[in-house]
């Protein structure tokens, strides 16, 4: 399969305050971010156009620096401007879009006061995270052997670029076996959410997500909650352990990049793509391509 190098494409990238060509938007390799993980990021989709809850992913860009201890040099509504500016420089209608902010190459060491923030916007065109098919049968799982850290031992409310490498290794190790994605269970070995989406089940028409206490609280996974409770559905965020896979009927998955995706797998256990997770996944769907710019659902 050939594929586009991100590094070597037409567009506009917004750079540090202003607009540049895209393979002109580098940063040097001693760059503290790339050694030392010091990089938080968003994802967020564009809708016919409109950004879906720009804003709560700007104040989340903001707070998750914040933790890692810096500052981002522009005002939220700057980077609201941007991802705007963004959107329209490059012409895409329904597009993903990438704002990360880093540490730069002043400093080299575990120490890097002095380092200048960087930030960077991206976007471009990406239809689907999952195959178009899984959304009609589900997507087969299975569980990963890398499990989410304690909250005493990493930034785990940061969207920071650090708490991702585990994910990937998961993912690599699903897609080799021939999976989709993996779950990923916690330092506990509770349930926790798949590599790049939170998680929901089903059981006996009840709709049960893990309590976010060491994983991000997902803007997808609110909004989908907030549709269930529409509907009158029950949500119960509470502990969930892998064993409770045996007595669910409906899996899927909620995020950004995944929307809502149903599960029709996860090791040995099998699932059905029920009315609940029909319900919310047609609800999600009509509600982003209806959703003002930059505001909350």
């Amino acid at each position: 399969m050939s594929l586009l190098p991100f590094d070597d494409r037409d567009g506009t990238i917004w750079f540090d305050g202003r607009l540049i060509p895209w393979r002109e938007a580098t940063l040097h390799v001693l760059s503290h971010g790339l050694h030392y993980a010091s990089c938080v990021f968003e994802g967020e989709r564009v809708y016919n156009g409109r950004l879906f809850r720009g804003r709560d992913h700007t104040e989340r860009l903001f707070n998750s620096a914040r933790i890692l201890g810096y500052e981002i040099p522009f005002t939220v509504e700057e980077i609201d401007r941007a991802k705007n500016e963004v959107v329209a420089a490059n012409g895409f209608n329904d597009a993903y879009i990438r704002p990360i902010a880093w540490r730069g190459s002043e400093m080299m060491g575990v120490s890097a006061q002095q380092t200048k923030i960087h930030v960077a916007i991206a976007s471009w065109e990406w239809p689907a995270y999952f195959a178009p098919e899984a959304r009609m049968k589900g997507i087969a799982m299975v569980t990963g052997k890398w499990r989410r850290p304690d909250p005493a031992t990493a930034p785990t409310q940061a969207k920071a670029t650090g708490l991702y490498m585990i994910c990937t290794m998961n993912k690599h190790d699903a897609e080799a076996a021939g999976y989709a994605d993996a779950l990923m269970l916690d330092w506990r070995g509770l349930i926790s959410e798949a590599t790049g989406a939170n998680i929901f089940l089903v059981q006996d028409g009840v709709l049960h997500t893990p309590t976010p206490d060491c994983f991000l609280n997902g803007i997808t996974r609110r909004t989908v909650m907030g549709l269930a409770e529409k509907h009158q559905m029950q949500v119960v965020e509470r502990h969930i352990g892998p064993e409770e896979l045996a007595r669910t009927q409906e899996v899927f998955l909620a995020g950004t990049a995944a929307e809502v995706t149903p599960v029709s797998a996860i090791d040995n256990h099998r699932f059905s793509v029920g009315q609940i997770t029909q319900t919310l996944m047609k609800d999600y769907d009509a509600l982003v391509r209806r959703a003002p710019a930059g505001k909350s659902a």
